[in-house]
């Protein structure tokens, strides 16, 4: 199986665990994507939901298959968030923000009773960090927050590569006007400790490290879906 294939299983499967009637936040990137389509199969059966997209793209693919959606203004609390993680270790923390729109996306999540993760198996890690961790920041200061990230990993015990990230020659943007830096840490043995350096930043908006955000997670392999359920 694929790795297409493998998220086309996952969000179909994802898809059948929302009921009519839900509050649903929906995340954003290629596995995301997936859920979203097979969610768009069954409004178009009579599923009964209203979502709150965690990005601008994921509001367009919304859109464009017909799933109904409103704002985390006019809707404050929602029942589940479904979302797709870059990593994901053995307590549920993870790692997100790949496809830019950690800061919606932990929102959301953080708004909802439950959030469900989905992935390939290969996200699955034994200790976090092999994927760069995405660090949303604020457009000024730049120099001065990147050495204070430096600083502040050091003091938790992890360093590596910062690299703002770019789109072409361009700064990427996030949908709320932010930058994002990439922290290429390697191995990240205290994720709390990290979290807690990076939030006392005052030029860091959000970072990618979600934890004790997810309820569960559902991972696709060859041989078929593996669960993992928070304590």
């Amino acid at each position: 199986m694929d790795a297409q294939a493998m998220k086309d299983r996952i969000g179909f499967e994802a898809a059948r665990r929302v009921d009519s009637g839900m509050r649903l936040g929906i995340g954003t990137g290629s596995t995301a994507e997936a859920f979203v389509r097979a969610l768009a199969e069954r409004v178009k059966e009579g599923l009964r939901i209203v979502g709150v997209p965690t990005s601008e793209r994921t509001a367009r693919l919304c859109r464009d298959l017909g799933i109904p959606l409103t704002t985390l203004e006019e809707l404050p609390e929602l029942d589940l968030t479904i979302d797709g993680t870059d990593e994901v270790d053995g307590a549920l923390r993870l790692i997100k923000g790949g496809g830019g729109a950690l800061l919606r996306e932990k929102i959301v999540a953080s708004a909802s009773a439950r959030m469900l993760v989905i992935a390939d198996v290969t996200k699955k890690v034994e200790t976090l960090g092999a994927f760069p961790l995405p660090v949303e920041i604020n457009g000024f200061g730049i120099v001065s927050t990147l050495l204070a990230i430096e600083r502040a990993a050091g003091l938790v015990g992890v360093a590596g590569t910062l690299a703002l990230r770019r789109t072409g020659d361009d700064p990427f943007i996030t949908d709320g006007g932010h930058l994002i830096v990439d922290a290429s840490f390697g191995r990240i043995p205290d994720p709390e400790a990290l979290s807690a350096a990076l939030h006392a930043i005052p030029g860091v908006v959000e970072h990618g490290l979600f934890l004790g955000l997810a309820s569960s997670v559902m991972l696709a392999g060859p041989d078929g879906i593996e669960e993992l359920a928070a304590d």
